[in-house]
């Protein structure tokens, strides 16, 4: 179903999986997970559905993490991500220049599409699955003026940030967060990840830690929205337990989208839509491949 492709970004080779009709016009979305999830961890379920469904697939693994290369490892950059994904749909047009392409992102990854939607060009839809859109309103400027200093940063600033800008490392989650805290705190967040991460194969590593450099403009899809001119799907969860998946921001953030837009409520908290196999999982993987069909193959 599948062949295994390899990439460079910011120095370093990320590897991950392609998933192709063999056809070079054939729309492809571009796929990572969220905070420290490996390909192997429910994101491969959506790829293989959407691939049955006549897409191809491009889904890869963060610099820093599983079987992509990149120090420090289980290192989280939200800049360094972002360009992860412009370094995906570069090398995909190398070879199909014609085909449209689509990015998808879940959590931390569900906010960053809408950064690098905004600023790869020709981009030609956008799944932001419970996306991270902060706890609060970013700081600083978010005007259009503010837009073309990430821009800028986003092409070639200095997003390498200091001790002072980074938390961890950290076990990414804990079941006892009074003796052993952890990144993420929710006791959903427990059950998810070692639950997938702990099977047998999956190169997840129960450690992280997230830099947040100290950039003239935060790196925030509240600062992109306004910029996204391609379809995007906004799939959030009811009562969504992550403290950085506040409901108001989120809306905030939908809100300034000035292109077409599409807001869908599931239910199940933050994690339920990422159960394999599932009810939630059934209807999310329907309403995203309704929407990309729509927008991207026409029917």
């Amino acid at each position: 179903m599948f062949q295994e492709i390899e990439f460079i970004s910011e120095d370093a080779i990320l590897r991950g999986r392609l998933y192709s009709h063999k056809v070079d016009s054939n729309p492809t979305i571009v796929m990572a997970h969220g905070t420290t999830g490996t390909i192997t961890m429910v994101i491969d379920a959506y790829a293989e559905a959407f691939f049955v469904a006549g897409f191809d697939v491009l889904l890869y693994e963060h610099r820093n993490f599983g079987i992509s290369d990149g120090a420090p490892r289980q290192e989280i950059n939200p800049w360094i991500q972002a360009r992860g994904y412009r370094d995906a749909v570069t090398y995909l047009r190398q070879s199909r220049p014609r085909c449209k392409i689509a990015l998808w992102g879940e959590s931390y990854t569900g906010g960053l599409v809408m950064i690098a939607g905004a600023l790869i060009p020709d981009i030609s839809a956008i799944v932001a699955q419970i996306p991270v859109c902060g706890i609060a309103l970013p700081p600083g400027p978010i005007d259009d003026e503010a837009f073309a200093v990430m821009k800028d940063i986003f092409a070639n600033g200095d997003v390498t940030g200091g001790p002072e800008h980074t938390v961890g490392p950290l076990p990414v989650v804990s079941a006892d967060q009074m003796n052993a805290p952890s990144l993420l705190a929710p006791i959903q967040a427990f059950r998810w990840f070692v639950e997938h991460g702990g099977r047998h194969g999956s190169g997840w590593q129960n450690l992280a830690t997230r830099v947040i450099p100290d950039t003239p403009v935060a790196c925030s899809p509240f600062v992109s929205a306004p910029h996204l001119a391609m379809p995007v799907m906004f799939m959030v969860g009811r009562d969504d337990e992550m403290v950085h998946c506040n409901p108001d921001i989120q809306r905030a953030v939908f809100d300034k989208i000035k292109g077409s837009k599409e807001f869908v409520e599931v239910g199940g908290g933050h994690f339920g839509i990422l159960w394999h196999p599932s009810p939630l999982f059934d209807q999310a993987i329907k309403v995203e491949i309704d929407f990309l069909s729509r927008t991207m193959l026409g029917e």
